[in-house]
Formats: C-alpha cells, structure tokens, sequence
C-alpha cells in the first residue's frame, strides 16, 4: 500500500534533518507545537491537497539578539525556541524549516506559504530580519526570495 502524504512527508523531514540524531536541532514533537503556537498562531503552516499534506512550513518569531547568538555559534536551533518568551515583540523570524514534496516543487506553494506567516507575524511585531541555516540550495533560495519580496534583511548560517 502507497504511503499517505502524510507519511511522505514524516519521511522527508527524517531524511533532509534527521533531528532525532542531531542534538543542535528542533525536533518537532507535541510539545514543541505547543510552545510554537504560543509565540505566534502562524509559527506552523501547512498546504494539503484534499489528500494530507505536501508541505510543511515552520518559523519561529524571536529577537536580534538570539538571532545574533544562533548566528555567533553560541546556541543551537532548539535554544532559540526555548530562550524566545511568548508574548514580547518580535523583530526576527527563523526560517527553521520548509518542506515540499517532490512533486509540488517549483510551484511557489512554500514562498506563498512562508510569506503568509511571516505576514501573520508582522501584523503585530515589527520584523526586521529573517535567518536561516539552509540544509539545501533550495532552502537557501526560499529565503532570499522571500526576504527580498518583504523587503527584509536575511541572515544566513552557514
């Protein structure tokens, strides 16, 4: 039996992140959706095509300054979301992640998406920055397009 997009896409994030193997990352479990929605209701972002989903977006809203430290090498991804307090203004987002099945690649669900949420959080914060640690040349190009249709500066870790 075919695997539900759904599963497709547990898959992906497993394959291009392996967060259960790497300490420094965000593994997205309940609690950590829990703690998302509580800085901003567009923290998750997701497109189904009637048949589950086939694309997945997560930012999370924070400061410059642990933006600053995530860029400096002194934090790992999952301090930024537990040293970001709910409820302060926010004037950077992190780009943790955009994933797209194969088949809906190239067809700008994800940009849309992503400057959906990003918009979302502007509505009350004052976003300057959005940053990024790309795991892929097109998760680098996701940011910059979507940081140069915002007219955002963006941050890369490399």
């Amino acid at each position: 039996m075919a695997q539900s997009n759904f599963e497709r896409m547990l898959a992906l994030a497993e394959e291009v992140f392996d967060a259960r193997h790497d300490p420094d990352q965000l593994d997205v479990d309940q609690t950590v959706i829990k703690k998302l929605q509580r800085l901003h209701p567009a923290t998750l972002s997701e497109y189904d095509n009637g048949k589950g989903p086939v694309v997945w977006i997560l930012i999370i809203p924070t400061t410059t300054k642990i933006m600053q430290q995530f860029m400096d090498n002194n934090i790992n991804e999952k301090k930024i979301l537990e040293l970001t307090p709910p409820k302060i203004s926010y004037d950077c987002i992190y780009l943790c992640s955009a994933m797209v099945l194969p088949e809906y690649r190239g067809k700008g669900i994800a940009k849309k998406l992503t400057i959906e949420a990003i918009q979302s959080v502007q509505k009350t914060n004052p976003i300057k920055h959005l940053f990024v640690w790309p795991f892929s040349k097109q998760g680098s190009s996701l940011a910059k397009s979507v940081a140069n249709l915002l007219g955002i500066n963006l941050f890369e870790k490399v």
